[in-house]
């Protein structure tokens, strides 16, 4: 199976269109488009009845003491933590493309609704849900695509791994709010291909794609 996009090539950097977040030189950064890519995909086995796509940033900083602080950076040697930025199940058998802009097209504050999704599938709730529980503002259940918006001190580049899953089910045995961890335990056994699409992205002016 292969996974593709329109908007970006495998390893190369994200347009700021499909960011949470975008650079600006007088706060750091700003809202972005938050769209999501399109993305296509071919070479699917047969027998597949559903789809499910994960996109997940692994860099994201194990302790936030010095995310975001003037005066500091996030070091590249400190450990890192998966970030879910997108968790979608139950994609029918006879899609092959996501459109852009088609699950996400703006910065919602506390968050798009969820979990029924464009075409009769699911969307879990993404890790901005946890990221902001203590903002009065943008507190909420984020469901569906949230872009990258990673620390604008961070000295290294983050990688934003778009997987899609071809699934022998039609329907993932999963409910509730449907994270990330969640998804990824309830689709062992049922998996017959996977196809990885990786983009960059970085708001750090320092820090080169």
């Amino acid at each position: 199976m292969k996974l593709i996009s329109s908007g970006f090539t495998d390893g190369q950097p994200i347009p700021g269109d499909f960011a949470f977040c975008i650079p600006d030189p007088a706060h750091h950064v700003c809202l972005g488009c938050n769209l999501n890519p399109q993305l296509a995909w071919s070479d699917v086995p047969a027998g597949t009845r559903s789809f499910a796509l994960i996109c997940h940033d692994p860099d994201v900083p194990s302790q936030g003491d010095d995310v975001n602080q003037e005066d500091h950076s996030v070091p590249a040697s400190l450990a890192r933590v998966d970030f879910f930025h997108w968790v979608l199940v139950d994609l029918p058998a006879d899609r092959r493309e996501i459109a852009q802009g088609e699950f996400s097209d703006e910065v919602t504050p506390r968050g798009k609704p969820g979990p029924h999704a464009p075409h009769g599938a699911r969307q879990g709730i993404n890790d901005y849900t946890a990221w902001f529980a203590g903002d009065n503002d943008m507190r909420g259940d984020y469901y569906g695509y949230d872009g990258p918006c990673p620390p604008w001190n961070d000295e290294i580049v983050h990688h934003y791994v778009f997987t899609l899953f071809a699934l022998d089910v039609g329907r993932l045995d999963i409910e509730g709010k449907l994270t990330g961890p969640q998804v990824r335990a309830a689709l062992q056994g049922h998996v017959l291909a996977a196809a990885t699409l990786i983009g960059t992205y970085t708001l750090n002016p320092a820090v080169r794609l």
